[in-house]
């Protein structure tokens, strides 16, 4: 029977056929971004409760801050925040949000269709922690008592682990890296000319994203012959236990410990 109902956009799926388990279901097996499509809308949802929290009920959108943001010196002992932080933007502009998810849909969908959902997953939450250990090093090590109190949030930490991933696969293919460099040289300098951007997330989300990457594509030889999946949940394994002693010894250093 056709249908007769008048659309501005009559050959777009609807938003029931986008979300329906079975279009799911289609998606995943064909190795369309569906991870990355799922981090764009958590993302863009928490930041819109934000966004209107901001605006009626600002009391529930500092204690949301305080839960979910990252804070060195209550990191070690509420750890949720180095993943919930990664999934929170700054409610007061757009501009964070809508910037850090266009690079996501521009770098995302490639890695995770050339390594598969759950190794991509995992890539991306192991730099968006190693976003949240860079800012505890920096903490620990940066000569500046202040840092410990810092709060910090947004995917930024995971999207340079993205970028250190794709120079690893471009340097292994061969292909030409003009372009990643130059994009990437942009947003290293972004904390140069933008105030209050923790460029500290920023290397320790490409240290972490990039070794990752760089072990799996070039590990132990005796690895070698595992699947994508099998070699990153060891390696992936293996660098969260990293990142987990990185933040114990950091918080070593922590002189506001005691107040908690």
């Amino acid at each position: 029977m056709p249908n007769n109902r008048f659309s501005l956009f009559p050959d777009s799926p609807s938003m029931r056929q986008v979300f329906s388990l079975r279009s799911l279901r289609y998606r995943w097996r064909n190795g369309e971004p569906v991870v990355t499509l799922a981090i764009i809308v958590v993302c863009v949802a928490l930041w819109i409760v934000e966004f209107v929290l901001n605006l009626v009920g600002r009391p529930a959108l500092v204690q949301l801050l305080q839960y979910g943001a990252m804070q060195p010196y209550r990191a070690a002992r509420e750890p949720w925040m180095f993943v919930t932080s990664m999934f929170l933007h700054a409610p007061t502009s757009i501009f964070h949000i809508l910037f850090n998810m266009l690079t996501l849909w521009c770098v995302g969908p490639f890695l995770e269709r050339l390594m598969g959902h759950w190794p991509y997953l995992m890539l991306y939450l192991i730099a968006g922690i190693g976003g949240g250990v860079g800012m505890e090093m920096w903490a620990a090590f940066g000569h500046d008592p202040s840092a410990w109190l810092t709060y910090s949030y947004g995917a930024s930490g995971a999207l340079f682990g993205l970028f250190a991933a794709c120079l690893v696969v471009y340097r292994k293919a061969g292909s030409d890296m003009r372009s990643m460099l130059v994009w990437m040289a942009i947003n290293f300098a972004m904390p140069l000319v933008v105030p209050n951007i923790a460029w500290q997330a920023h290397v320790g989300g490409f240290v972490f994203g990039g070794l990752l990457t760089l072990l799996v594509v070039d590990g132990p030889r005796a690895l070698r012959r595992r699947s994508t999946l099998a070699r990153t949940l060891i390696y992936g394994g293996a660098l969260l236990l990293l990142e987990a002693v990185i933040v114990i010894v950091c918080d070593q250093s922590n002189i506001y410990a005691m107040a908690l």
